[in-house]
């Protein structure tokens, strides 16, 4: 027992040694472009505080929301003091606690040491895209934790899970408020699980039935009918009858409740504190300086049209996407072809969490968070079932002086096997972002007088240099449903961009007076033939033009 103890120990360090070595090889070096404007808002809440007015762009009274400001603080504190290496390390640590937290999270449901580390460093492979220096990497800390408290309050009903719960609500209604409705939808399916369980139990139908065949005999008792003693032998027949079959069924329900087919279905009575809980996170909402926004950001979002642009909200085409088409084929292999049975709120879980990524491709992070414990859940199940000694006996070989050696060299060469590719990538990549051509346009143009069109991608480190942008990855922003006004900014960018009309309409009506473009940018094939722009400054990736205002040629 005491070598066990000692082994599950070494185990966990060793656990932890290859999670990290994974996540640094993982973890990307180039900055994404929302890094850059959130460095900038950062400053600004820091210099200004929250004034839910934009001071980014050349566009008038433009409101903005904020929407994760206390991440935007924390980012713009680490690059005052360390810069963007310092940005780089924060992601590489953010990155280890997740998958850190993911490993002990899923070993404390799974009791299985061996799964949980496998199918943590998939999951971080799974995730690889998703990690980037913005405030989405804290949050998926905070719901890994959300559901490592749900899962250990139903199995100790120990009151600490729940404050835990409270504060992350709080904490992620302040970090990333566009996801802060999640944070309830990870509770329906213990929820629904719960109503389904309560149903069955208390055979609500049944009584119902009888009730209503009670009801019918009472009133026939009452009344003056001559065939009434007829009719109440019928309806007491039927009632007696429907009695009978009632406890066959209940007979057969037992037997099937205690070794279900495949599906479990659990009635937890802890889950009354879970919908209490629940209840009062609704109100975390309000201690934030956003005013309603955790209440209506996601839903303006989602009644506009920004999602149907950008590509991380686009359906996913699983023909293009192999580890997320694996991660589903292997939730259906293991439910299809082996024994193991499911229990009822994670099947929900999983089914609803399939759903949401095939109609957005964002939500496959979501899909491995916490899909990753349902799949962990199941493995394990299949090991205790059938080689319950074979995970101890590999940990043994993993936990002696040559297994950890062995292991550790193994993750080594994995990890440089990934990393090996960017080794040489820049912090700012000078193909995707303006670098040089933002230091011109900083020394010879007047910031406060030029109308700049930018596109999208770069807009963010245009306004980090401190050069008002026409727009950048904020594309709520740019919305009509969050700026009321009577432009459309970024429908505008799209039917620029992709030239759905001549560009000269769309300029005259942001009078336009210089433009920066990428040289592979399809406009830009347009402008470089046209005597109505003055080519500035142009280098290897980016060219800016001047734009003749007072007369333009038409074709």
């Amino acid at each position: 027992m005491e070598e066990n103890k000692k082994n599950k120990i070494i185990f966990n360090i060793l656990a932890v040694i290859c999670i990290v070595m994974f996540c640094f090889a993982v973890t990307p070096i180039t900055l994404q472009n929302d890094t850059y404007y959130t460095i900038a808002i950062g400053k600004h809440i820091t210099e200004n505080g929250i004034d839910m007015m934009d001071p980014f762009s050349w566009h008038e009274n433009l409101p903005y929301t904020y929407p994760h400001w206390l991440y935007d603080v924390a980012i713009y504190g680490v690059y005052k003091f360390f810069g963007f290496t310092g940005i780089y390390i924060s992601t590489i640590i953010l990155a280890s606690i997740l998958g850190i937290t993911m490993y002990f999270t899923n070993n404390k449901i799974t009791k299985n040491q061996l799964v949980s580390f496998i199918l943590t460093v998939g999951a971080m492979y799974a995730l690889k895209g998703f990690i980037a220096a913005r405030a989405q990497l804290v949050t998926f800390i905070l719901f890994t934790l959300e559901l490592c408290f749900i899962e250990m309050f139903m199995q100790s009903k120990k009151k600490r899970y729940l404050i835990g719960l409270v504060l992350i609500a709080l904490l992620i209604a302040n970090l990333h408020v566009a996801v802060w409705p999640f944070f309830f939808v990870i509770f329906l399916p213990y929820i629904a699980e719960y109503i389904i369980a309560y149903i069955r139990d208390k055979h609500l139908i049944h009584k119902i039935y009888v009730g209503d065949i009670k009801s019918k005999i009472r009133k026939l008792e009452k009344s003056n009918k001559k065939d009434k003693e007829e009719k109440i032998i019928e309806l007491k027949d039927k009632m007696n009858n429907a009695i009978d079959k009632f406890d066959k069924f209940k007979k057969k329900q037992q037997e099937v409740s205690e070794n279900p087919y495949r599906i479990k279905i659990e009635k937890n009575d802890s889950v009354k504190w879970l919908i209490i809980v629940m209840i009062i996170c609704i109100f975390t909402g309000l201690i934030t300086p956003l005013g309603d926004a955790p209440y209506t950001y996601l839903v303006k979002t989602m009644q506009g049209n920004t999602t149907q642009s950008i590509s991380e909200h686009l359906p996913i085409v699983l023909g293009n996407k192999t580890v997320e088409l694996f991660t589903i084929v292997l939730f259906l292999v293991i439910l299809i072809f082996t024994d193991t049975k499911i229990k009822l709120r994670d099947l929900f879980m999983v089914a609803g969490l399939t759903y949401l990524t095939l109609k957005s491709q964002r939500q496959f992070s979501m899909l491995v968070i916490f899909g990753v414990y349902v799949l962990n859940k199941l493995i394990s199940d299949i090991f205790e079932k059938y080689d319950k000694q074979g995970t101890e006996n590999f940990i043994k070989i993993m936990t002696t002086w040559i297994g950890r050696i062995l292991t550790i060299l193994f993750f080594i060469a994995i990890s440089w096997f990934i990393f090996k590719d960017k080794a040489d990538n820049k912090i700012v990549d000078e193909r995707s972002y303006p670098v040089q051509a933002a230091q011109y346009i900083k020394e010879n143009l007047d910031l406060e007088n030029i109308k700049l069109y930018n596109e999208y991608n770069y807009g963010s480190y245009l306004l980090f240099e401190g050069i008002p942008v026409f727009i950048d990855s904020r594309a709520d922003l740019y919305a009509p449903e969050f700026n009321n006004q009577d432009k459309d900014i970024f429908s505008d960018f799209i039917t620029i961009v992709n030239i759905n009309k001549y560009y000269e309409e769309m300029f005259d009506k942001y009078e336009f007076t210089h433009l920066i473009l990428q040289k592979n940018a399809k406009l830009n094939i347009f402008l470089s033939r046209d005597d109505n722009y003055k080519e500035l400054y142009s280098d290897d990736y980016f060219v800016v033009y001047e734009r003749n205002t007072n007369k333009t040629i038409t074709n």
